[in-house]
């Protein structure tokens, strides 16, 4: 699904009025209509409710709700904020509309902040995503005074300060909200890890916008959505074999470290693989024939550490190295020697982008169009540079994949998978329980798995990482957040992999 600018939503608004031959108005009671059918699966009638409205058509939605809420029974509290501006000429239709017993209580100074129920439900609706400017003055202190309250806050489209699609000033005052209603899509700024103290859990309802307008709407960022991953997921054949679903190579492992090389099979084979070669230290060699019988095994002629690739490797058909391995010399060889010979798809992870960072030699050898990179954030500083916010750091990431004709899957909540072609993904499953060791080893076997088995590398990323989020999703309904350890992952892959194929 794509992701739309904050211009791009305004001309969706006007193309679908348009369209509809409706007035403005008109949409915006769809959109309140939208929220509060949200809003009454959350809260109950008997939580009190306190609306904060700006002047703009924001605040209009936040008169049509409270019309809304009140005709279904909640005690509702309407606050107007405004320092003297003008409002806008659906907020003045929707403020005639309200019902006597919905008076607006005016906020035109700090004097003028009432008192909010322990109980109550605050929601934000001072400014959408039209903001253009640090909100500061009134509205400021009233965002400030907001954010003291020990009170629940449901934000309406986007939390008020918080701008859409490109870094708030430092200056401006942001909402902190525990909850984001977005109309019809989600914004770019939902997806970004600076803004979890202000977006909070965010949520999209339809209000019907333009199909026309979302399908020609060009847009380099989206959102993976199980619909489409549905259709990603290939069936299998009645007679196929282990050869029709191809050979992988994991190069992984290294001394204090085999348990990578074990997390990385087990996500190999439980992903669909045909077959699996792992190439390991001699060290780990009792261990791996016995924790992942499965596969074969090349033992490293090093006994701690990877110093040199298998002899015939033209049966393999992608491979996967990194986890595990370390920063040896013997091992940034091997590296430039793989490079350098091979024409594989590789799924390149944990040290082996660490040495990759380390050369230019190295990222000089990267082939074109064949490589997926999996950092975490600090991996990714390494390869490629730090940055001053999200923001910067997205274009940055955008740019590196178009130099070197990569895909890259940045890692974390919201895992952001990005292509040669300059477009980001969003991934939209996964949880915080998947912040510990090993996991990023599992997602490296999953996703060379899914190459091995002829997926196209964008189509390896973006069911990959869901897959890879969806089971922990699964083990966190099993074990819980605090509990969750890879293996959990690995052992609901079968069910993620269900999932898909069955709903």
């Amino acid at each position: 699904m794509k992701i739309l600018s904050a211009q791009q939503t305004r001309e969706a608004d006007a193309q679908t009025i348009s369209e509809k031959g409706i007035a403005s108005e008109e949409l915006m009671e769809r959109a309140a209509r939208a929220f509060t059918g949200w809003f009454e699966n959350k809260f109950t009638p008997e939580q009190p409710v306190c609306i904060f409205c700006g002047p703009g058509n924001n605040g209009g939605d936040g008169l049509v709700v409270a019309r809304l809420l009140h005709q279904r029974l909640y005690d509702v509290q309407l606050y107007l904020v405004n320092d003297g501006g003008q409002t806008s000429p659906d907020f003045q239709i929707n403020l005639e509309r309200l019902p006597h017993e919905v008076p607006p209580h005016h906020i035109k100074s700090k004097d003028d902040l009432p008192v909010i129920p322990d109980n109550a439900c605050i929601i934000d609706t001072l400014f959408g995503t039209g903001l253009s400017r640090p909100v500061i003055g009134l509205y400021a202190e009233v965002i400030k005074w907001l954010n003291e309250q020990n009170n629940y806050i449901v934000a309406i489209d986007i939390p008020s300060g918080l701008y859409t699609d490109k870094q708030t000033p430092a200056e401006g005052a942001i909402i902190q909200a525990d909850h984001t209603v977005s109309f019809e899509l989600p914004k770019l700024a939902f997806f970004l890890p600076q803004h979890e103290a202000y977006v909070g859990e965010w949520h999209s309802v339809s209000i019907g916008l333009s199909p026309a307008y979302l399908t020609e709407a060009d847009s380099n960022f989206h959102y993976v959505v199980q619909k489409e991953m549905q259709q990603l997921l290939k069936p299998r054949s009645k007679f196929s074999h282990k050869g029709t679903y191809g050979h992988a190579l994991l190069l992984c492992g290294g001394y204090g470290k085999i348990g990578a090389a074990v997390l990385a099979a087990k996500a190999c084979l439980r992903s669909g693989v045909g077959l699996l070669t792992v190439q390991a230290p001699a060290i780990g060699y009792d261990v791996l024939q016995t924790a992942v019988p499965e596969a074969m095994l090349i033992p490293d002629s090093n006994r701690k550490h990877l110093s040199r690739l298998p002899e015939s490797m033209e049966k393999f058909n992608a491979i996967g190295i990194g986890p595990g391995i370390g920063t040896e010399r013997m091992t940034k060889t091997l590296l430039g020697q793989l490079l350098a010979t091979t024409d594989l798809p590789l799924v390149i992870d944990a040290d082996a982008i660490n040495l990759i960072a380390s050369s230019n030699k190295l990222k000089a050898q990267l082939p074109k169009g064949k490589v997926i990179f999996t950092p975490h954030p600090k991996e990714f500083e390494r390869l490629v540079c730090k940055s001053n916010n999200e923001y910067e750091r997205l274009e940055e990431l955008r740019e590196f994949c178009r130099v070197y004709q990569c895909y890259m899957v940045l890692k974390g909540s919201h895992s952001a998978i990005a292509t040669p072609e300059g477009d980001i993904y969003f991934n939209t499953t996964g949880n915080a329980g998947m912040a510990t060791g090993g996991t990023g080893d599992v997602l490296t076997g999953i996703l060379t798995a899914l190459v091995a088995q002829g997926y196209t590398l964008k189509e390896a990323c973006l069911l990959g990482v869901y897959l890879h989020g969806l089971a922990g999703d699964l083990g966190k309904d099993t074990v819980g957040e605090i509990a969750l350890i890879a293996s959990d992952v690995i052992q609901h892959l079968p069910q993620a992999f269900q999932k898909l194929s069955h709903t």
